[in-house]
C-alpha cells in the first residue's frame, strides 16, 4: 500500500509538471486568442445572434423531416449536459483556491469569445457530418478535418486525444467529485468508495448502451432540472446576502486587472486557472460537443451553431458565476478558506455557511447530478472518437471500458485527476483550434449567406 501511494504521489508531481507547461502563456493565447479572432472575424456574432438562439432552442425551426438524430435542443442539452459538471463547482472552487476570485474574471472572458469558438465549431460539425444509412450520424472535428480540410491524419490525432480525455474530463473527473462532494456532507461515505463506484458504473451502463437518443431523452429531463435546483439555492443566498454582491464584483475584477490589489505574481495564477478551469467548465475550444451539435435534425448548419453558442453562456457566466459569487460573498476563499478545502468540498463549504447543511446538500447532490450526466454525454463523444478511428466495432469494447473507469476515478486522488485533465484538454484542442482558424473564412461565408436569406 506504500508503494502504490508513493507511485501516486510522484504521478501526481510529474502530471502537476507537466500541466503547467501545457497551460502556459502559449496555449492561454492559442485558446483565448482564437475566441477574440473568431469574435471580431465574425463580427461579435455572440451578440448578433443571442436572441436567434433563443428562438431556434424554444423549437420554432423545428423540422422533423430534417436530417439528424435529435431535435436543436436535445443537441444543447446533451452538449450542456457534458459541460454543466464539475467544473461549475469542483472547478470554479478549485480556481479561486489556487488563483483567487480574478480568475472568475478570466472564466467570463473565456466564454464570451468562447461563444464564438462554439459557433463555429459547431457549424463545420453539422456540416461536415457523415449520416450513415441507418440514419446514425457522426461528426465532429476529425470529420471537419478529415473532409473540410483534407487532413485525416490530423482529424485521427484529435479523435485520438478526444479518446484518451474523455476517460479524465468525461469519466475520472467526475466519478471523483461526486466522491469528493459526497464527503463533504457524509464524511462516512469515504469507506465505500468502492460499493458507490460499482453503483454508478452500473447506472451509467444503462443509459450508455441506448446511443445517442437515450442520452439525449436523459439529458433532456436531467439538465434543467438540476440546474434550476442548484442555481435556485445559490440565488438565495445571494438574495440574503445582496448588499454583498457589490464589493463582490469589485473583488474579483479588483484581483483580475490590479496587480496591487492581487499581490505579485497573482495576476498570472489568476489567467491561468481562470482560463484552464473555464475551458473545462464550457469547453470552448476543445471540440467535443461539436459531435452532440452534429446529431441535429437540420440542413442548415448556421442554425445549429447559434444554438451551440449558448453553452459557454449558460454553463459560465450563468451557472459558473453562481458558485463564483456565492464563495466570493461568503468569503470562503483566501486565508479564511480550510485548508483541506479545495474543490467541491469548498464551494459546499460556502453554501453551507449561509444555509447549514442544507446548503452542503444541494452541492454535494447537485454535483452528483452535474458529474453524472457529463459522464453519460462524455462516453458519446469517447465512442464516436473511436469509431472514427477503429471502426463500429470497436464502440462496445469503449463502452465497457469506460465505464469500469468510473470505479476506477472514485479512487485516484484528487490533484492527479485534474492534472490528467487539464493536459489530455489542450492536446485535443490544438488541431480543432487549427481547423477553425484556417475555415472561418468559410464559417463566415455561411453565416453572411444564411443571414442574407432571412433566415434570422
Amino acid at each position: 500500500m506504500e508503494e502504490l501511494h508513493a507511485l501516486l504521489d510522484y504521478l501526481t508531481d510529474v502530471t502537476g509538471t507537466l500541466a503547467g507547461y501545457a497551460w502556459g502563456i502559449p496555449s492561454v493565447v492559442l485558446l483565448v486568442g482564437t475566441g477574440i479572432y473568431l469574435t471580431f472575424r465574425l463580427r461579435f456574432i455572440q451578440l448578433r445572434g443571442f436572441t436567434h438562439s433563443i428562438a431556434i432552442i424554444s423549437g420554432k425551426y423545428n423540422n422533423p423531416n430534417d436530417p439528424g438524430e435529435v431535435s436543436h435542443a436535445q443537441a444543447l442539452f446533451t452538449a450542456l449536459s457534458a459541460t454543466i459538471g464539475t467544473g461549475n463547482i469542483a472547478g470554479v472552487a478549485t480556481a479561486i483556491a489556487f488563483g483567487g476570485p480574478g480568475a472568475v474574471f478570466w472564466m467570463w472572458l473565456t466564454a464570451f469569445v468562447g461563444m464564438a469558438t462554439k459557433y463555429t465549431s459547431c457549424t463545420l460539425a453539422v456540416k461536415y457530418r457523415t449520416i450513415h444509412p441507418n440514419g446514425e450520424v457522426s461528426g465532429g472535428p476529425m470529420y471537419t478535418l478529415r473532409d473540410g480540410l483534407n487532413m485525416p491524419i490530423l482529424g485521427g490525432v484529435f479523435a485520438l486525444f478526444t479518446l484518451i480525455a474523455s476517460f479524465g474530463i468525461g469519466n475520472m473527473v467526475q466519478a471523483n467529485s461526486m466522491i469528493d462532494g459526497l464527503t463533504y456532507t457524509f464524511p462516512h461515505i469515504g469507506e465505500y468508495k468502492l460499493m458507490l463506484g460499482i453503483g454508478f458504473a452500473a447506472i451509467v451502463g444503462l443509459v450508455v448502451l441506448g446511443g445517442i437518443r437515450r442520452i439525449a431523452n436523459f439529458a433532456t429531463v436531467i439538465v434543467p432540472f438540476m440546474a434550476i435546483v442548484y442555481c435556485g439555492a445559490a440565488l438565495l443566498i445571494l438574495f440574503l446576502n445582496y448588499d454583498k454582491i457589490p464589493a463582490a464584483f469589485i473583488t474579483i475584477f479588483n484581483h483580475a486587472l490590479n496587480p496591487w490589489a492581487a499581490g505579485g505574481g497573482a495576476i498570472g495564477a489568476a489567467i491561468q486557472y481562470g482560463v484552464a478551469r473555464g475551458v473545462f467548465s464550457n469547453e470552448a475550444g476543445l471540440g467535443s460537443s461539436p459531435m452532440a451539435h452534429a446529431a441535429a435534425r437540420t440542413h442548415e448548419p448556421v442554425r445549429q451553431g447559434f444554438v451551440a453558442m449558448m453553452e459557454p453562456f449558460v454553463d459560465t457566466i450563468i451557472v459558473c458565476s453562481m458558485t463564483a459569487l456565492v464563495i466570493v460573498v461568503m468569503g470562503s476563499w483566501g486565508a479564511n478558506r480550510p485548508e483541506d478545502l479545495v474543490g467541491a468540498s469548498l464551494a459546499a463549504y460556502a453554501f453551507e455557511q449561509q444555509l447549514g447543511v442544507a446548503g452542503a446538500w444541494v452541492v454535494s447532490f447537485g454535483l452528483t447530478f452535474f458529474s453524472f450526466s457529463t459522464i453519460v454525454a462524455w462516453c458519446y463523444y469517447g465512442d464516436r472518437s473511436a469509431e472514427f478511428l477503429f471502426g463500429e466495432k470497436a464502440i462496445l469494447p469503449y463502452r465497457i471500458i469506460y465505464t469500469i473507469l468510473v470505479v476506477v476515478g472514485a479512487y485516484i486522488p484528487l490533484k492527479l485527476v485534474w492534472n490528467f485533465a487539464d493536459i489530455a484538454n489542450i492536446l485535443m484542442a490544438i488541431p480543432n483550434l487549427i481547423s477553425l482558424i484556417l475555415l472561418a473564412g468559410l464559417v463566415k461565408k455561411l453565416s453572411d449567406d444564411y443571414i442574407e436569406r432571412g433566415k434570422t
